[in-house]
């Protein structure tokens, strides 16, 4: 299943914009130790914090609210999920809530509280209290660190909206979730998966390709959505469900994609990226894009792949299957 946005057309400086979209943010994390104990680093985690945080202060957030179609409808999408679950939560814990789109749709029949946590205090502080409909805490605290700010055993629910992507360890941060929850508790996310803004991704390799003889990362890895159902496993959830869908976008050209990207604070945070990209090989993108995946209208679209994870903690009072051989109906008579 897939849905359709339409991204308005605005006036840009082209060249002067567009190049420093893909130009890396500056950071001071030191570059991943060889050798060292530890998860991989893919993703330099504080140029994401610092994207995140300018994102938020072009215009007073003015730009990063007009971008924000994504996120709110994946969040409406997460919302739908929720509201299968026949239960109300006393608190809810909005892992990486970003400004709170998602806890923005909490309602006082779902939950009382709602947490929201994430790296980028500037982001998380973007929306007043009055945009939500129950009470909120604000905490500024790193996802990868979860259980340093949320003791074990504690939380009835844990959400995370378009967040979990820019882990370094997510098999880590899923262990991490399900200790902090309570027996019985809920996990619910949503993540960008491997087909994620592949026309950019292509356009940007052909063009690299043919103009500087090789290619460099440009669009972050992610998960792919065969692998969920196995890290969540590993991680000790049960009664799981994994679904796929995807959000397309319509711009006017590549130049309007890339800067919506940087306005939402999804620039490219890999570690060992490139800091510059040669304005040919921008424009030959552009025309690649277009000749490749241009709509009829004149537009290109953008695919957003979204993975959506349901999973509980273990308890004892949960439904569980039945033991082999205690079956009263044999299956050749069904069928």
């Amino acid at each position: 299943m897939s849905f359709s946005l339409i991204r308005s057309t605005r006036l840009l400086q082209r060249w002067p914009v567009h190049i420093r979209t893909f130009a890396a943010e500056s950071s001071s994390s030191p570059p991943p130790r060889l050798g060292s104990v530890g998860p991989y680093e893919v993703f330099d985690r504080n140029a994401k914090r610092l994207q995140k945080d300018r994102a938020v202060s072009r215009d007073a957030g003015v730009r990063s609210r007009t971008v924000d179609y994504v996120r709110d409808e994946v969040a409406d999408r997460m919302m739908e999920r929720l509201l299968d679950i026949k239960r109300k939560f006393d608190t809810i814990v909005d892992l990486g809530s970003g400004a709170g789109h998602f806890s923005k749709l909490l309602e006082p029949e779902k939950t009382r509280k709602v947490i929201m946590m994430d790296s980028s205090e500037k982001t998380l502080n973007r929306d007043p209290d009055e945009d939500f409909d129950v009470e909120v805490e604000r905490v500024h605290a790193d996802e990868e660190h979860l259980l340093d700010a949320l003791p074990r055993n504690s939380q009835e629910a844990i959400v995370s909206c378009l967040s979990l992507q820019w882990v370094n360890d997510l098999p880590g941060v899923l262990i991490q979730i399900k200790e902090a929850l309570q027996p019985d508790g809920l996990f619910l996310a949503a993540l960008f998966g491997g087909d994620t803004l592949f026309e950019l991704r292509t356009s940007l390799q052909l063009a690299e390709v043919d103009l500087e003889g090789g290619i460099s990362p440009h669009i972050s890895p992610m998960t792919d959505t065969r692998d969920m159902s196995n890290l969540l496993s590993r991680a000790g959830f049960t009664l799981l469900t994994v679904d796929v869908d995807e959000v397309k976008v319509a711009f006017p050209s590549m130049w309007e994609l890339v800067e919506d990207l940087r306005d939402m604070g999804e620039s490219n945070a890999v570690i060992g990226r490139r800091h510059f990209l040669h304005r040919d090989t921008l424009a030959a993108a552009s025309a690649i894009y277009k000749e490749l995946h241009g709509n009829e209208d004149g537009t290109i679209p953008a695919t957003f792949q979204v993975i959506y994870v349901i999973g509980w903690k273990p308890a004892p009072t949960q439904p569980k299957p039945l033991e082999r051989g205690t079956a009263q109906t044999n299956l050749q008579e069904v069928l």
